[in-house]
């Protein structure tokens, strides 16, 4: 029985720097750790998706604390033992990132629909990634898909459609 983790790495990240501002951010690999003896699983295989913040001039002193915060924390998540890290980037005129969602949502699908999987775990905050559970659960209503959230950022209406976890971490 395979269990997969896929993880919305940009929000992730954007909800531990609301939570620990510019001076911390969570130790990937011990996180990873707490959550396996919360659920009381271990995951297989740990895909995690993410862009960096392009860092410009002009930035302001909290942008400048945000971008080299971001890095030191996906520095950290690399060291990951059975990660892969998929990176997207930013459009470089909305500065939106791109790629990101939508490679989680197609990994997803299409692992789930390979039968790569037998359960898998979706942790962002983004309701965005609904309609690809649910049809995934459509063609293989035999996945079991569990969805994690950090307190700050709960996809509120995944709750109503998939057993949830919600972790709470004080900064």
């Amino acid at each position: 029985m395979k269990t997969f983790l896929f993880i919305d790495g940009s929000n992730l990240y954007s909800a531990q720097f609301d939570l620990f501002g510019p001076k911390k951010y969570l130790n990937f690999i011990i996180f990873i750790k707490i959550i396996e003896n919360i659920i009381k699983t271990k995951f297989d295989q740990i895909f995690f998706y993410a862009s960096y913040t392009p860092n410009e001039s002009g930035f302001s002193l909290k942008k400048k604390q945000y971008v080299i915060n971001e890095f030191r924390f996906y520095q950290s998540v690399k060291l990951t033992k059975n990660l892969i890290f998929f990176k997207g980037y930013r459009s470089k005129t909305s500065g939106k990132e791109k790629e990101v969602d939508l490679k989680l949502a197609v990994d997803l699908v299409g692992f789930g629909l390979l039968n790569k999987f037998n359960k898998a775990y979706v942790f962002t905050g983004d309701a965005d990634f609904l309609q690809a559970i649910f049809f995934l659960k459509k063609y293989r209503p035999n996945k079991k898909i569990e969805l994690l959230c950090l307190s700050n950022r709960i996809m509120y209406k995944g709750l109503f459609y998939l057993p949830s976890h919600i972790l709470n971490f004080a900064g």
